[in-house]
């Protein structure tokens, strides 16, 4: 009689082997919370196609990639195939040319299938993009159609152990000596970092604050260039974390970004567009958390009913709706702002990043206690996107940062 009652529950419940479970996205999607509303006939091409690419070659082993911390190398190189490796890169070096609107879509929906992935690709197409604009012809081509193709893959290097929201502060120096730099330095929490072929880094050429910082492109092999241990995390396992030390690493100034001084302009720009990634991916796990909350109100039963017939229940389950549409509605208002070089389109892009990571978690950490204890086996997709998504309110600028950006717009007048 147990067994009876526990096997519709276990409809979610992950296949032996680690296998995660597939997600119904595109079968029983209630129109009030249609991630397709309001799209054009393009976006939801680009959507759908990224909605099969996270049902049929992340979802089924989500589960795998994180208890086994496997970087799925091989599966990101299919998404690229599809143009996903340089969504918002120009077409004329391998990318897809898309909007940031576009690129918020099909972030979100990949996100369905396995967040941690889908956040390190979005980290890797802020950096082919930061290239693909700061960068001068010969770098564009040099370096941007191998990491559309994701043939190789980039890391951001901006975070140190010392300066984490106070970037404008890090010490990692880069000596100008002839046609070379000489850098020497650490950064720290780098997604990617020692599995990554490409590493953009924020180092310092001049004196201190902002203006003193400038924007070099290192590329895995370059003698002094080493990793820390790869460190063990609450979620994004299917991602490696470590150091990024550099030893007396001679890079050719050929390699640096724009201007001497530029560098902390363009790190700022790019985590402008990584807020709104970030975002995405959040909406992503909130919408896949949504769903699966929904089918087991609907399967479960307690006190000889379904728990959806609990008002108490209905009324969370309406709530964490109506916050996913509320966060997925300002985060594509920033993308459009973003994308039209508004100038209020940087406010806009953190309270995007502050709302949307804010309110997804509690949706999926909602999702989870709906769930009870069935949440809190790692058997049930719920559990990892709530340790996924916990990090998107710390990283590409912190909460807290994205306060202080709004209150200082504000108080600005």
């Amino acid at each position: 009689e147990e067994g009876s009652r526990r096997a519709p529950a276990m409809a979610w419940r992950a296949a032996p082997g680690l296998a995660a479970p597939r997600l119904p996205l595109r079968r029983g999607v209630a129109p009030c919370i249609d991630p397709s509303a309001g799209l054009t006939e393009e976006q939801k091409e680009f959507q759908k196609v990224a909605l099969d690419f996270a049902a049929k070659e992340m979802a089924p082993h989500m589960a795998e990639w994180d208890e086994k911390e496997i970087f799925p190398v091989e599966t990101m190189r299919k998404a690229a195939q599809l143009g996903f490796g340089g969504i918002y890169v120009k077409p004329d070096v391998g990318g897809s040319g898309l909007s940031r609107l576009d690129t918020s879509v099909i972030f979100e929906a990949l996100s369905t299938g396995c967040t941690s992935t889908t956040a390190y690709m979005s980290i890797h197409n802020m950096c082919v993009w930061m290239i693909d604009t700061f960068g001068n012809e010969e770098q564009r081509r040099r370096f941007c159609p191998s990491l559309c193709s994701m043939e190789k893959f980039a890391s951001y290097c901006l975070t140190e152990p010392g300066s984490g929201s106070d970037a404008a502060s890090l010490l990692t120096s880069a000596q100008r000596k002839g046609d070379t730099y000489v850098l020497n330095g650490s950064k720290a929490f780098i997604s990617g970092g020692g599995d990554t072929d490409v590493y953009v880094v924020m180092c310092r050429t001049g004196g201190p604050g902002p203006k003193g910082i400038s924007c070099l492109v290192l590329e895995k092999g370059t003698p002094g260039l080493s990793f820390g241990k790869k460190e063990k995390k609450v979620g994004w396992n299917s991602q490696p974390t470590r150091a990024v030390i550099f030893e007396d690493c001679v890079v050719p100034v050929g390699n640096r970004l724009g201007t001497e001084g530029q560098g902390f302009s363009i790190a700022m720009n790019g985590l402008n567009g990584g807020r709104i990634n970030i975002a995405s991916c959040s909406l992503g796990a909130a919408h896949a958390s949504v769903l699966l909350a929904q089918e087991h109100l609907t399967v479960r039963k307690q006190f000889g009913e379904p728990l959806a017939n609990n008002q108490y229940l209905q009324f969370k389950l309406a709530e964490m709706a109506t916050r996913l549409v509320a966060a997925r509605l300002m985060v594509r208002n920033a993308a459009r702002a973003l994308q039209e070089g508004r100038e209020d389109a940087a406010v806009l892009c953190s309270m995007a990043k502050l709302f949307a990571t804010d309110e997804c978690f509690a949706i999926c950490n909602q999702a989870l206690q709906m769930h009870g204890g069935y949440g809190y086996l790692k058997d049930y997709a719920v559990q990892q996107f709530v340790r996924d998504i916990r990090v998107h309110q710390i990283l590409e600028g912190t909460n807290e940062v994205m306060r202080m950006i709004v209150a200082r717009n504000l108080l600005q007048g």
